[in-house]
């Protein structure tokens, strides 16, 4: 049963090609990744933070680290000193 998996996406590889524009937006999306994690390796950042770190606009900042949350990258830090805005940081793997 594994073979016929294997060949059927074997087959399905050969026959349907990812896109130029697909790939070029994947590479984008792991540079971004990239430049989220490295700025949070540096400590907790909100949003505002992160945005001016790393060049980009709040709202694509806000999408991606809500992505990197979700897949567990990243996790929600502390609360500002104004009690304004949430602080982020990268998620160790310590057990809660």
């Amino acid at each position: 049963m594994s073979t016929e998996k294997t060949m059927t996406v074997k087959i399905l590889r050969e026959t349907r090609k990812v896109s130029d524009e697909v790939k070029e937006n994947l590479k984008q999306f792991n540079k971004d990744k990239k430049a989220i994690l490295e700025a949070l390796g540096q400590g907790e950042k909100t949003i505002a933070q992160l945005s001016e770190a790393t060049g980009m606009s709040r709202e694509k900042t806000m999408f991606l680290l809500m992505s990197l949350i979700k897949f567990g990258f990243a996790s929600a830090g502390t609360v500002d000193d104004m009690d304004e805005y949430f602080t982020y940081k990268l998620k160790t793997n310590e057990q809660n």
